[in-house]
């Protein structure tokens, strides 16, 4: 069987394998990492797949119609977001048109969805994978290849006899050692790029799920559970190794771990810090963070292993909102949290969401202050936005908060866009102070001149500058 999987064309620089999936304000492109990890399972059992990112090529759907008339592949595995539904469910379209391919949707929008997901596609698309889908994508291809009964599947939704079925869920993979690393060798990592992180540079996922509850947050409770489940230290640094070997450019760039939270359980990883010291990998990486986890000795030796920046989500530099949104933090220990990581030499990269439930225009010059404040190296400020599956989007929409008709009201020209509108605070005041806050923080001329002469290296000088350029494009356009 001849497979495609693939990261379909949308607007330009579109990210979809981000949290916020849009164009983002630094136009960030990040490698299609759970398609990758599809592609490596069905490579493991032996199938000819074809990875292919149409955005990362700047490739557009006519090549998308010639390519698939050209290889004419028995199955399609398309990914899917909230903004690109509509433009994903075309692509499955064409696809048809020019074959006689089966396709498989996967991704958050088709599992919070997956009935009106198929509604819509009227036809086109045949299998939806719903949630933590490595696994069952090749179980689906299986059951094309020998003529199998869909129904035995797990974690599927799918059209037969003009009717929707819906198997029960797929329990989420126990043993995250036993997949293959990602299928980066079909991808140029040179097609990628984010201004925070040095050039050039991978994801690497060493946990999934989060058991926090944060009631906007997509990923675990859409796709990866609310268990935070980890593969071995070991496991971990053979694959950044594996990663060198194939990239050898990662050496002058860097690893950023993926994973919802690496900080939240120091035993496990200390013991990843441990590993690639003892094995003498020089290497610099990231990570994501809470506020409430780490110390110095952590913190210290992640320094020492070569973690260079943590980024962690503050949302908020007000305590009602933290509370309003189940973070389970505080703005002291956030505060704590920067000191600590400070003193061990870490670079902090703050994340605030601005528009959450019980946000004024006070509560945003909070966070604003907040963020300058504490004396970040870097921040990012964004809307909310509630996705379909979160408690947020159930929240607003029970309450009639959402002012959008369509799907594609989730992007204004393909930039985030602020869906949701509360009785004393407009969608556009949010934006108003997203675009405050990020130009409040970089313009401040001490913080430009500290940000420049803090540059390390060419790597770090390349990331800088480009990030730069495309940060004030983004403004300019507004």
């Amino acid at each position: 069987m001849k497979i495609l999987v693939i990261n379909e064309p949308f607007i330009k620089d579109f990210c979809r394998t981000q949290r916020w999936a849009a164009r983002t304000r630094g136009r960030v492109l990040r490698a299609p990492d759970w398609l990758a990890y599809a592609t490596a399972v069905l490579e493991n059992d032996g199938y000819d797949v074809q990875f292919l990112d149409f955005v990362a090529k700047g490739w557009d759907k006519d090549k998308l119609r010639s390519l698939v008339h050209i290889e004419q592949p028995d199955v399609v595995v398309l990914d899917t977001t909230t903004p690109s539904i509509y433009s994903d469910i075309n692509c499955a379209s064409i696809i048809k048109e020019e074959a006689q391919s089966k396709v498989i949707m996967v991704g958050p929008h088709a599992s919070a969805l997956a009935n009106q997901t198929l509604l819509d596609a009227g036809g086109s698309v045949d299998v939806v994978c719903r949630g933590e889908y490595d696994y069952t994508v090749r179980d689906v291809v299986q059951c094309f290849g020998n003529g199998g009964d869909l129904e035995k599947i797990k974690g599927i939704s799918y059209v037969e006899h003009n009717g929707i079925h819906h198997n029960v869920d797929r329990p989420l993979i126990r043993d995250l050692d036993k997949l293959p690393f990602p299928a980066w060798h079909h991808l140029d990592i040179m097609d990628y790029f984010d201004g925070g992180k040095l050039f050039p540079y991978i994801d690497i996922i060493s946990g999934r799920g989060c058991p926090n509850k944060c009631i906007f947050c997509l990923w675990p409770q859409i796709m990866h559970g609310l268990k935070y489940r980890l593969r071995s230290p070991k496991n971990v640094v053979d694959e950044m190794e594996f990663d060198l070997e194939q990239w050898p450019k990662l050496k002058q760039g860097e690893f950023f771990f993926e994973d919802d939270t690496f900080t939240i359980d120091k035993k496990r990883a200390l013991q990843i810090c441990d590993e690639i010291i003892n094995r003498g990998l020089k290497v610099t990486w990231s990570v994501n963070a809470r506020a409430d986890t780490g110390d110095i000795e952590l913190f210290t030796r992640m320094k020492q292993a070569g973690c260079r920046e943590v980024l962690v989500g503050f949302e908020s530099g007000d305590q009602v909102i933290l509370d309003n949104i189940n973070k389970h933090l505080t703005l002291e220990q956030s505060k704590q949290f920067v000191e600590n990581a400070h003193k061990a030499g870490l670079v902090i990269h703050g994340c605030f969401v601005m528009g959450l439930p019980g946000e004024t225009v006070e509560t945003m010059k909070k966070s604003i202050g907040f963020a300058i404040e504490m004396k970040l190296d870097t921040v990012q400020f964004s809307a909310s936005v509630p996705f379909p599956g979160t408690e947020y989007y159930n929240i607003c929409e029970r309450n009639g908060l959402i002012k959008a008709t369509s799907w594609e009201d989730w992007l204004d020209n393909g930039e985030q866009s602020t869906v949701v509108e509360y009785p004393d605070l407009s969608g556009n005041e949010v934006e108003w102070y997203v675009d405050k806050g990020l130009k409040q923080f970089y313009f401040r001329p001490g913080y430009m001149v500290s940000f420049l002469l803090n540059t390390h290296s060419l790597p770090d000088l390349y990331r800088k500058l480009r990030g730069f350029k495309n940060f004030t494009s983004y403004l300019i356009k507004r």
